[in-house]
């Protein structure tokens, strides 16, 4: 969908910021760029609708080239995203999503179905059209940004840093919703970020780039993080690159492994005998329909009676199987059993997950 063919700018003063770079974006993705500051990232983007202008090379969107369009025109088919957003202060939220609609010259029917149509779809509520910008949060905000930018249905979309100006709990639902949004509207997406979790996270595919606007290395984030194509790139991902990859790993990935199970109606020395043969001080207790009831210590399973005359501590946290393995992980470090137990989407058992097993689907 973009192409970048051996693209330069530099400023005047001989500066750099962007250096040959030759990059292809797949339609219907989301490409993020990523690096430290002065690295080209915000250049690159700007690039595409031509709020900067390239030195050398050639930008082109589905084959055409982006020369060969009035900079006004070409920006009115791209939607575009900024951290502050940007909305019009005097115009009321319905206002600003209708902004380029009505440039566009579309008649007040379709645009007003257009804004209802895109207010549902980001969330928003019917009460917030009418309002102003400085009477909504940083979220809603975000939200109406995004809306804008989908206005006349772009094939591309811009972003740059977008959720960077909401606090970490707000970017987080703001990246799941935009997430689940783009699974149905599939755009192709240039995203500019610092952050290298987000980058992780949101993209499809990452371009890290070195100062000076040198692309190092442009894959998949498992790739990326699986094979750091040189130094720069290592040092850039920090040193917990194994945590990255477990949170990009699915726990279905993992077999499960059975695990020291019992029913409430096991006696105590039958019970005590399933955790000696799985050599664990605990086990697993369930219900007669397989869900998870808690687990026991195995120093409780003594005397006579059943395992329904003791009360299972539950597990903090159980995982489902499209949850990752970081996930899967924390449920081991906050549990005293040491693994997570992966329960079915109806919550019934299918096993127990060990560091052992995470350890090997890293090498």
């Amino acid at each position: 969908m973009i192409t970048f063919d051996g693209v330069t700018k530099r400023f005047p003063g001989g500066m750099t910021a962007v250096d040959d770079l030759d990059l292809e974006v797949p339609e219907g993705q989301v490409v993020v760029f990523v690096g430290p500051s002065g690295c080209g990232k915000t250049t690159t983007l700007r690039m595409v609708n031509r709020m900067i202008e390239p030195t050398d090379g050639r930008i082109s969107i589905a084959g055409d080239d982006i020369m060969a369009v009035s900079a006004p025109a070409l920006r009115r088919g791209i939607g575009y995203v900024i951290q502050q957003i940007g909305l019009f202060p005097h115009r009321t939220i319905g206002e600003n999503i209708a902004t380029v609609p009505q440039l566009l010259g579309w008649d007040g029917q379709r645009t007003t179905d257009r804004v209802q149509e895109l207010a549902d779809v980001v969330g928003l509520p019917d009460d917030v059209l009418d309002r102003y910008p400085h009477q909504l949060s940083g979220g809603q905000r975000q939200r109406v940004g995004v809306a804008r930018a989908l206005a006349v249905d772009p094939p591309v979309m811009l972003m740059d840093e977008p959720f960077g100006a909401v606090d970490p709990i707000v970017r987080s639902r703001l990246q799941d919703e935009f997430l689940r949004l783009q699974d149905d509207v599939r755009k192709t997406i240039l995203f500019v970020t610092h952050d290298i979790d987000e980058a992780i996270k949101m993209g499809d595919r990452i371009a890290i780039f070195s100062e000076g606007g040198v692309l190092e290395q442009y894959d998949t984030p498992e790739n990326i993080l699986a094979e750091p194509a040189n130094d720069f790139v290592s040092d850039f991902l920090g040193s917990e690159r194994g945590l990255k990859r477990l949170a990009l790993i699915p726990a279905s990935n993992v077999e499960a492994e059975a695990g020291p199970v019992v029913s409430r109606d096991d006696r105590l020395d039958s019970a005590a005998e399933t955790a000696r043969r799985y050599g664990t001080d605990w086990v697993v207790v369930l219900d007669t329909d397989g869900g998870v009831v808690g687990w026991i210590a195995a120093d409780q399973l003594a005397g006579d009676g059943t395992v329904a005359d003791l009360s299972p501590r539950p597990f903090r946290v159980l995982v489902r199987a499209d949850d990752s393995l970081r996930a899967a992980l924390n449920a081991m470090v906050i549990s005293h059993t040491g693994v997570a137990v992966r329960v079915s989407d109806d919550s019934r058992y299918e096993g127990v997950l060990t560091r052992a097993a995470l350890t090997g689907e890293l090498k």
